[in-house]
């Protein structure tokens, strides 16, 4: 039986979307239940200024309170002023994050695509110097909310820019979910003709409903590293009242039900995406997990 592997980012790019901040306590509740359910890549917080991020404010302190669980921790770094923080902690695995789009990287980070691999270089080589791993990403895959859809030569070159400064893994974000499978297939296949698919992974936001069939697809294509975010948890902030990633009990589902294994349980999941959900105020998205949810207080009689 294949292997997928899936990082589960519900915790920071999750949370961080969601307009209910969380204390610590629950955070580390949170990080604590997707632990236990088999997740062993989670991310778990980001270094970003609080003043701009205030649902990330006190990662140091979900970090300290994870000090016991053994799994890879990874967390978002702008700069080297999050990277200093970064090394403070006992954080596994930091992430830096570009995009394939002027206007995104303009409107996100503050800077050019060049201009932003040139921040990026002294952060991941000291990282990598001081034993931490590194994680790359980039924004708009597909499509950008201000120009459009995205030149693949764009996403080439900022993946394999990534990858040759020393981070392990690239992966390819659908921020605005505006792919569909077909799509992001034919993107791929484009992409891997020069880079390695053992080296990238897809983080789909849902936006369209397309993300699932799309993980469907590239699995074709040996992908085999999946973002996630348990309940769906997330939002785009460029469409309105729109879902956000992808959910994880969904993909789950997909995976599991043709023969890949994830050495996750969906029973776990669907307790912690429910509980989540409650914790937020708001409806549980994840329709794989409602419907085991469900089943499981049918068949039990009372809430699993």
């Amino acid at each position: 039986m294949t292997e997928v592997t899936l990082v589960e980012v519900g915790p920071r790019d999750g949370l961080q979307n969601e307009s209910l901040p969380l204390d610590v306590p629950t955070r580390l509740q949170l990080i604590e239940h997707l632990h236990d359910a088999g997740f062993r890549h989670l991310e778990v917080g980001s270094f970003v200024s609080p003043q701009w991020v205030p649902q990330m404010a006190h990662t140091e302190e979900v970090l300290a309170g994870l000090s016991n669980r053994a799994f890879n921790s990874i967390a978002l770094v702008p700069n080297s002023t999050g990277l200093k923080r970064a090394l403070e902690t006992n954080i596994r695995t930091i992430a830096v994050f570009t995009a394939a789009s002027e206007s995104f990287c303009q409107r996100n980070i503050n800077c050019s695509m060049q201009e932003s691999l040139e921040r990026f270089q002294p952060v991941i080589q000291t990282a990598l110097e001081n034993g931490l791993q590194v994680r790359g990403y980039v924004s708009c895959l597909i499509a950008c909310p201000y120009e459009g859809e995205t030149d693949v030569s764009q996403v080439t070159r900022m993946a394999a820019a990534l990858l040759e400064m020393g981070c392990y893994e690239v992966s390819l974000g659908d921020t605005i979910g505006a792919g569909t499978a077909r799509e992001i297939e034919a993107r791929l296949k484009t992409l891997l003709t020069s880079l390695p698919a053992d080296n990238l992974a897809l983080h789909l936001h849902d936006t369209r409903g397309q993300a699932v069939s799309a993980i469907d697809r590239s699995l074709d294509l040996d992908i085999r590293t999946f973002d996630t975010s348990i309940a769906g948890l997330g939002g785009c902030p460029y469409a309105r009242g729109a879902s956000g990633n992808v959910a994880t009990e969904d993909v789950v589902y997909l995976l599991e039900r043709n023969g890949y294994r994830t050495g996750l349980s969906m029973d776990q999941l669907a307790r912690t995406g429910h509980w989540i959900s409650q914790q937020l105020g708001r409806p549980y998205h994840a329709r794989a997990g409602l419907a085991h949810y469900n089943m499981q207080s049918l068949q039990t009689g009372k809430q699993p």
